[in-house]
């Protein structure tokens, strides 16, 4: 009897502790914040200083692959003695907090949800500086993730219903309805969204197993892939057109010569995947920007997919534009 009791106790107070923390996670509010946009909660006097300084480095280190320096994010200081209410509510937050022991905390929807909240402690500027430095690819990446995430929310409130890409490249991605099919073959998709200067635009397609090679010559081929399929399918405004000599105009999407691509291993839907990041441009026209391609290892199909995104958004920032159709594309599942 004396058992039971006891098993019944145990029993409410862990239900009560799921209960306190159930209802906490309930009454958060909503985050808020423009993407890419980091809140760092500092005094004045370390702001303006070497530690202000060492985060400056970290979180507005310019982004590779866009024709201009963009900052990785955009940061808002705020002084703790202000950090209250409405300003607590930020998607992600970066806390330095003085005259504590050494130690860096990743923290969960503290203020509000969803929320990443990392907490830099230290009890002199150096090792608050020591502690940033060491720690820059975990800050950078916990605060992406976090707002590659939210985009992904944030578009699958309005998802799009076209049934032709998993019909007929057996996989399944998710953007908004807003984007519209702007040329469609048996393995060949073109996707586009209008945007106020431009567009941002979505190419997928496979090639066989054989194509590629994993060896030095890796980046050339992907290149070469994506050209080809540019000069195929991506024209420009005057291809065909006859000139004055009476050659006719062949204009269409091809790699930037000039600019070397940055590539790099990473997983897409637990498959190894190549990423590569680059500029391209019209041949026979002005009109060029960014993009980024995945190369999805698919051993099972026995195929490659690519998956790329890329913008045309002349004289404007493109950073979130890039954040958007990467994590597009990171939302693919192959059938």
């Amino acid at each position: 009897m004396r058992n039971i009791l006891f098993s019944a106790v145990l029993l409410t107070l862990f239900v009560s502790c799921g209960d306190k923390k159930s209802s906490k996670e309930k009454m958060l509010l909503d985050s808020s914040g423009s993407i890419n946009n980091v809140s760092v909660v500092i005094d004045n006097e370390l702001w303006d200083g070497s530690v202000g300084d060492a985060i400056r480095n970290v979180l507005t280190a310019p982004i590779y692959g866009l024709p201009q320096d963009e900052p990785m994010f955009t940061i808002s200081q705020i002084p703790p003695s202000v950090f209250s209410g409405f300003a607590t509510k930020n998607r992600t937050v970066l806390k330095i907090e003085v005259n504590k022991e050494a130690d860096i905390e990743i923290l969960n929807n503290v203020y509000a949800q969803p929320q990443k909240v990392i907490v830099v402690k230290g009890k002199s500027r150096e090792v608050l500086i020591s502690i940033i430095n060491d720690n820059a690819s975990k800050i950078v990446k916990t605060f992406r993730s976090e707002e590659m995430a939210e985009r992904q929310r944030q578009m699958s409130k309005s998802p799009h219903n076209f049934k032709s890409i998993e019909k007929k490249l057996g996989l399944n991605i998710q953007f908004p309805s807003v984007y519209r099919i702007a040329k469609e073959t048996d393995n060949f998709f073109w996707i586009r969204k209008d945007i106020t200067t431009g567009t941002t635009n979505l190419m997928i397609f496979e090639v066989p197993y054989t194509a590629l090679k994993r060896n030095d010559s890796l980046v050339s081929q992907i290149v070469k892939l994506r050209d080809s399929i540019g000069k195929t399918y991506i024209k420009g405004r005057q291809d065909g057109e006859i000139k004055s000599n009476g050659d006719k105009i062949e204009s269409y999407m091809t790699t930037e010569g000039s600019y070397a691509p940055y590539i790099s291993e990473t997983i897409v839907d637990n498959k190894p995947a190549i990423e590569t990041k680059g500029l391209w441009d019209l041949k026979e026209d002005f009109m060029g920007g960014p993009f980024i391609n995945y190369v999805i290892e698919d051993k099972i199909n026995k195929r490659w997919v690519f998956v790329e995104g890329f913008a045309f958004a002349p004289s404007v920032e493109k950073r979130d534009y890039m954040l958007e159709l990467e994590a597009i594309i990171k939302s693919v599942k192959i059938n």
